[in-house]
């Protein structure tokens, strides 16, 4: 079944079904995402992929509303970009973005103002390295929900991480503040993978990054691999 709708004061027809994120992207429009990932199941967290809808009072996540019959839709109205501005100063006040390629190309297409909000209480974590494949800084983590939905239904199902804590305290964790290896993490990576901010990184690249040469770093490999044995 198709369905006709209008989409930047053009009028398409599309399949039913289709969300409108899915719409904006086979017509070639820049809608930008973070929470949402191909691989992973949307959610609408983020409400960067924001669009206004003629009749609706408020503005629609993309990627998860579906395309409607007769939908009268603007992806760059001014009201979209004033708040896809505002959610990316958001971010950038409360946490560090510095390795979120991705959202920083976002913040200049979008000319944020990295001193709108200066008394914002910034993300603080102590980065955490406690198994031989990647490092945890939740300093960088927007809670976006990536890594929780490929350890679980969207691909893994190992169930080792997901939220803990409220409000601003909420972060990304394991059951009872656990170590990874005394979860159900398997090391498959698919967390890593899907990471837009470097919240989570390969072991190997972040003991490179803090100055330490491949040779240091197979000795310190090694020296953990003994202690992991006695």
């Amino acid at each position: 079944m198709a369905i006709t709708l209008v989409m930047d004061g053009k009028e398409l027809t599309v399949e039913d079904g289709k969300t409108l994120l899915d719409v904006a992207r086979e017509m070639g429009k820049d809608v930008p995402t973070i929470c949402y990932h191909d691989a992973t199941t949307a959610n609408g967290l983020c409400r960067m992929c924001v669009v206004e809808v003629e009749g609706q009072r408020a503005l629609q996540p993309a990627c998860v509303v579906q395309a409607g019959a007769g939908m009268k839709v603007h992806t760059r109205s001014e009201k979209v970009i004033r708040a896809r501005k505002t959610i990316l100063e958001m971010l950038d006040s409360t946490m560090d973005l510095s390795e979120a390629d991705e959202i920083q190309t976002m913040m200049k297409d979008y000319n944020t103002d990295a001193n709108r909000f200066p008394d914002a209480e910034r993300r603080e974590s102590e980065i955490k390295d406690d198994n031989p494949m990647y490092i945890r800084d939740y300093s960088k983590c927007l809670l976006c929900w990536r890594c929780v939905q490929v350890c679980a239904e969207d691909a893994q199902y190992t169930y080792a991480i997901n939220f803990e804590g409220r409000g601003f305290e909420t972060q990304i964790g394991t059951f009872f503040d656990k170590t990874i290896p005394e979860t159900t993490c398997v090391l498959c990576g698919q967390c890593v993978a899907v990471c837009p901010t470097g919240a989570l990184k390969p072991r190997r690249e972040y003991l490179l990054q803090q100055g330490m040469s491949p040779q240091e770093i197979s000795v310190l490999n090694t020296g953990r691999k003994k202690r992991k044995a006695r």
